[in-house]
């Protein structure tokens, strides 16, 4: 069965590379062993979300009262939250099946593998194999959690982010062991529906990836929020045996037991390469990643790879962007390669956080003089009218000739702000630009131009 592109894959750099390649005129189809719509839709990026929408409206419940507003009782139902999350994720799933369905693209069920003459063999659940062809072949296999030999999963007592999404109960107590996006938003979310959330992490921030004053203030409202943190410690062993689970931490002084419930393993993740004939076709990797050019084309002419599977930041929007590229590529126009250094960040904890570009250290290593900008949400309007005061926005300019080297929020609803400074960066836009584009008031974006006004010494309201 011939096509003029075969994707193995459908999350965010598969599905959105299909429909662009369909509408290109190009026909396409999809192998995909799992739903529609890959992690991120279904594990990750939405059904998360979803999760901590409802912990975002239990607080709020609990905190009626700062509002004026008298509530009586309100506990958080677990099942239902799970189900919620589990409901949506099944919707953007079915929407993806309509997107193939109007562009006309054919989704295969089963697992493929690359075989030579540019063909792809998929194995379906029957254990019935199918041969395609196609000139084109794109691997978008993503990725899937990381276990570290001292930490192995059981899906049961010590988890990874899907079992943390579906536990049949919500447990009393959780070690979440790594503060990166994904130990942030559980940490948060388990918290926040009433479990005693312990969170390591092995580096002396959370969030290592931000900049130091967004880490430093995720850690005081953690505080507040009374969840338990534990900064330059590693989980050395966990002992299962018996009811709860004994985690032994080794701090930077001594170390502890802690007791807990469930462990939730949060270290990071490692690419999808495994049975996809990579091998076979001598497809070279380099430290478990795929390796492509600017246009995602490997060693193999005609085959390529998006996404979680190649070396770029593991993002959803960033391997959508490549899927995009790389079939415009395909197709004969001429795409702008990524630029991979103006790329936006978000962690969907409560405080929210979102960056991009550099941070003030890493600015300062560039060897840039630097102009630093940073507006608190205490003294924003509409923060103190919405009752979320924590956080900041922080800006970097270099000092000669005033481009925005970088931006970094942290607050309520900061991840819709950040793509102001994206367009803005895009644009080369400078600080004095900022400072005269008039920002709604009273709107939480306002601390954008205050926080570049600040940089330049011209802030009214700090």
């Amino acid at each position: 069965m011939n096509y003029d592109l075969i994707i193995i894959g459908s999350g965010p750099a598969g599905y959105v590379a299909a429909i662009r390649a369909s509408q290109l005129g190009m026909k396409v189809a999809v192998i995909e062993r799992e739903r529609l719509g890959g992690i991120c839709l279904n594990w990750g990026c939405i059904p998360t979300k979803a999760l901590l929408k409802s912990a975002q409206v239990f607080e709020y419940l609990n905190h009626a009262s700062d509002y004026g507003i008298k509530v009586s009782g309100g506990e958080a139902d677990f099942g239902a939250i799970v189900k919620r999350s589990r409901d949506v994720a099944d919707g953007m799933s079915k929407g993806i099946q309509f997107l193939f369905k109007k562009n006309k693209i054919d989704s295969i069920l089963g697992n493929g593998k690359l075989i030579a003459g540019k063909k792809v063999e998929v194995k379906d659940a029957d254990g019935k194999v199918t041969v395609y062809e196609a000139p084109h072949i794109i691997i978008a296999t993503g990725a899937r959690s990381r276990e570290l030999p001292n930490l192995k999963q059981d899906g049961k007592k010590i988890i990874g982010y899907r079992e943390a999404m579906t536990l049949d109960k919500q447990p009393k107590s959780m070690v979440v062991v790594g503060s990166g996006a994904i130990g942030s938003e559980f940490a948060y979310f388990y918290n926040a529906i009433g479990t005693k959330v312990t969170l390591v992490e092995f580096l002396p921030n959370l969030v290592p990836v931000e900049d130091e004053d967004v880490s430093k203030q995720l850690l005081r409202s953690f505080k507040k929020q009374g969840i338990d943190v534990m900064l330059e410690s590693s989980v050395e062993s966990v002992d299962t045996s018996g009811k709860t689970c004994k985690v032994n931490i080794k701090t930077k002084n001594s170390n502890e037991v802690v007791e807990a419930d469930i462990v939730l393993s949060a270290i990071g993740i490692i690419a999808n390469l495994e049975g996809i004939g990579l091998e076979d076709l001598g497809i070279i990797t380099d430290a478990g990643k795929i390796i492509v050019n600017a246009f995602y084309q490997t060693n193999i002419p005609g085959i390529y790879a998006v996404g979680d599977c190649t070396p770029g930041p593991a993002l959803a929007h960033v391997g959508s962007a490549e899927g995009i590229i790389c079939v415009e590529k395909i197709a004969g126009k001429n795409p702008e390669p990524l630029d991979y250094g103006n790329i936006p960040g978000c962690t969907y904890c409560s405080p929210e956080i979102a960056s991009v570009g550099m941070s003030e250290k890493k600015a300062k290593e560039a060897g840039y003089e630097l102009k630093i900008g940073k507006f608190p949400f205490t003294a924003s309007g509409k923060a103190s009218a919405g009752g979320n005061k924590d956080g900041f926005v922080k800006l970097i300019f270099d000092a000669k000739y005033g481009e925005l080297l970088g931006a970094h929020f942290i607050g309520a609803n900061v991840t819709e702000m950040i793509a102001e400074i994206v367009v803005a960066r895009k644009l080369e836009t400078t600080g004095h630009e900022l400072i005269k584009a008039v920002h709604p008031h009273p709107t939480m974006s306002e601390a954008i131009m205050e926080a570049a006004a600040d940089a330049y010494s011209e802030v009214i309201h700090i």
